[in-house]
Order: structure tokens, then sequence, then C-alpha cells
């Protein structure tokens, strides 16, 4: 499988209209609902995964965006799932400040980036969003302001005028980045900046977790609440939890329930008791 077209002709051999229907009502596609209008073959996870498992080496990334633009939102999983094997093998340890593979993964995300608006689940968000966004917040990069795709560098433009960014400093522009992402109309871009500080997280770094969570504290969708909660959780499990308590003492009398109920989770009866009885 050396070509997007082969990739697409093996998914669509493999429908299963039974199966379609379930993952139809189950990512909330009727009219009305955030998922309106997504088409499925209704392949599972672990099919589009195996298929991702014998391609993606040998399909090159000019190929990747004829599978981002399907209508088939497994095929498109199967793009973005092969960007992060592409972005896995550039990010080891050994190639994290080689000049060839900075430049490699850099070309992955803005990729990634000129196509987010195709992640238009929440699935596709959260498969992929970690580990390409996420991890490159991690790493060096080359990029700069100018090599953005045009819906970020505009979204720059206006973030610039009420924040300073030093240019020469790469966590400018990976802030430039995610807070376009932040500020864009689209929920999916949105939930992006959010859900990719689970890496930053795992990592130790609750920074970016805490920048956008404060973000989007307010938002008014319900998938962003759950995300936003979500990544707390995390990041108070993987850093800190009384970072986590530190924010909430800010903010939890601010917080929808659902995020509060998501950051607390991890919490004991006792204490998730009292957290929600203070947002009462």
């Amino acid at each position: 499988m050396s070509t997007a077209k082969e990739i697409i002709s093996i998914m669509e051999t493999l429908r299963d209209d039974k199966q379609r229907d379930i993952l139809m009502r189950f990512f909330k596609t009727a009219k009305g609902e955030y998922g309106y209008g997504d088409e499925f073959l209704g392949l599972k996870v672990p099919q589009t995964r195996e298929i991702v498992r014998v391609a993606w080496k040998d399909l090159p990334l000019s190929q990747v965006p004829e599978l981002l633009m399907d209508r088939w939102h497994e095929v498109r999983l199967c793009g973005f799932l092969i960007l992060v094997a592409k972005f896995e093998k550039l990010a080891s340890k050994r190639l994290e400040n080689d000049k060839e593979a900075i430049r490699g993964r850099d070309e992955i995300v803005k990729l990634y980036l000129t196509y987010a608006e195709r992640a238009n689940n929440w699935d596709l968000v959260d498969l992929s969003v970690h580990k390409i966004i996420g991890h490159w917040l991690l790493l060096p990069t080359d990029l700069n302001a100018e090599q953005l795709p045009d819906f970020l560098t505009h979204t720059i433009s206006n973030c610039r005028s009420g924040e300073r960014y030093d240019e020469s400093d790469d966590r400018s522009i990976k802030t430039e980045v995610l807070d376009s992402l932040a500020q864009s109309n689209n929920l999916w871009k949105q939930r992006m900046s959010m859900v990719c500080t689970w890496k930053t997280s795992q990592q130790g770094d609750p920074s970016w977790c805490l920048r956008y969570a404060e973000i989007h504290l307010h938002h008014p969708h319900d998938l962003m609440h759950k995300a936003v909660g979500w990544m707390l959780r995390e990041m108070g499990k993987r850093v800190s939890m009384d970072l986590l308590r530190d924010f909430l003492c800010q903010h939890a009398h601010e917080m929808s329930r659902t995020t509060l109920r998501y950051a607390i989770e991890k919490m004991t009866d006792e204490e998730r008791h009292f957290w929600m009885n203070s947002k009462a």
C-alpha cells in the first residue's frame, strides 16, 4: 500500500453496514448533533490501526492529504494515524536534535495544522493531537509564523496584539500555534489546544495544561467541558495533585459541573464530595 488510493480501496472492501449504523449513532451524526454529516464505513479502530501498521512506512507524506480529505471517517483516521507513526519515528531520543528529523517533524506539524478541520470528531483529535502537536511542544523546532497555514498566521497576528511573544524563543511559536487553535471558531481546533497537553503533562510539564484549561474554562460545549476536566485530571495524576488543588481553589466555583467532576475523578470520595459541594 504505497498510495492513498490503494489504502482507500482496501478500507472500502472492509465496509460493515451494521457496524456503520452503530458508529453513526455513537459519534452523533444526526442533524443538529456535533458530528452531523460525517460518514462511516463501519470499521473498528483495530482494523484501521492494522492498515496503518502495514502502510505508514511506504506511503509518501505527499499522499496523506488525500486520506485526510476523504469522505470516510475511518480513512481520515487512517491518515492522522499515519502522521502519528511518521512523527514518532522522527521523535526518538536519538533524533531529537537531528536537523533532518527536526525538518521532518516540522513538515508533519504543518500538514497536521493545515488539515486540522478534517479531524472533525473527538476521536480523530484525541487519537492524534497529543502524539503530534503535544510531542512537538517538547522538542526543538525551526518553524516560524511565516511557515504556518494561513488560518494560523491570521489568528497569530490577532494574538500578538494582546500579548508579547519572543520570536527567538521556540516556545513562543508553539504558544502562538496553540493560542490560534484555542481562539479559532472551530470546536475541534479548540479541543486540539486542550488535549495536546496530555503529552506535556505526561512528561512533567503542567504549564500548557494550566494555560489552556483557564482559557477554555467557560467554553459552552460539553465536549470541551469534558476535555478540560480530563486534562486537569491527567495533569494532577502525572505532575502534582497539589497543583490541581491550587487550580481548583481558584476556579472550582466557575467550572461546569462536568469539568469539575472529570478533574477530581482520581481523588478520594471524601475529597470529591468536598469539591462538588464547593460548586453548589
